[in-house]
């Protein structure tokens, strides 16, 4: 089966992505706005719980993080996707890195960017013209996630939340 983890933002940066997703956002229906913190991999069922332990582990030792999000950015030529660029901070890339390292490194694809995906598989023009647009808005959001979730892909392709960890230990 397919996995991933992720953090979930607020409801209220999850709408604004929303309003842009909705339109330019080929997956939109499949997962709610996401910070990745782990891209996707295959486990047997026979390892899930065994990954569980390790990632609850992680979880327990590692801090709460802020986001703030400072502008629209976009990944071409690699990929045609918009985003809402995340500021990295410590927090946030310590958890990302412990969370794909020693045991639960699986291979990255791609380097850790923080991001909301906002817009992807669009076609260079509209791209193009979005972008040019997105890029004279001010966007200025701070906050804090407290958790993430390990998800897992159904056969449609949406993706659930499997377990959810609270950063820190707390309850």
């Amino acid at each position: 089966m397919r996995y991933g983890v992720a953090a979930f933002p607020s409801k209220k940066l999850q709408d604004l992505a929303n309003s842009y997703r909705k339109r330019y956002d080929t997956k939109y229906a499949k997962v709610p706005p996401h910070i990745t913190l782990k891209e996707p991999f295959d486990l047997d069922e026979s390892e899930v719980q065994t990954v569980i332990e390790k990632i609850r582990e992680i979880a327990k030792s590692s801090a709460p993080f802020d986001v703030s999000v400072l502008k629209f950015s976009s990944f071409y030529p690699v990929t045609n996707t918009l985003y809402m660029k995340l500021q990295e901070n410590n927090e946030m890339r310590r958890l990302q890195e412990k969370l794909n390292e020693g045991e639960l490194d699986f291979g990255q694809e791609h380097p850790f960017v923080p991001h909301i995906t906002i817009g992807q598989e669009m076609d260079y023009d509209e791209l193009s013209d979005v972008y040019g647009r997105l890029k004279m808005e001010k966007i200025e959001h701070h906050e804090t996630i407290d958790r993430f979730s390990l998800l897992y892909q159904l056969e449609d392709g949406t993706w659930t939340a499997y377990e959810t960890f609270l950063l820190g230990g707390t309850q």
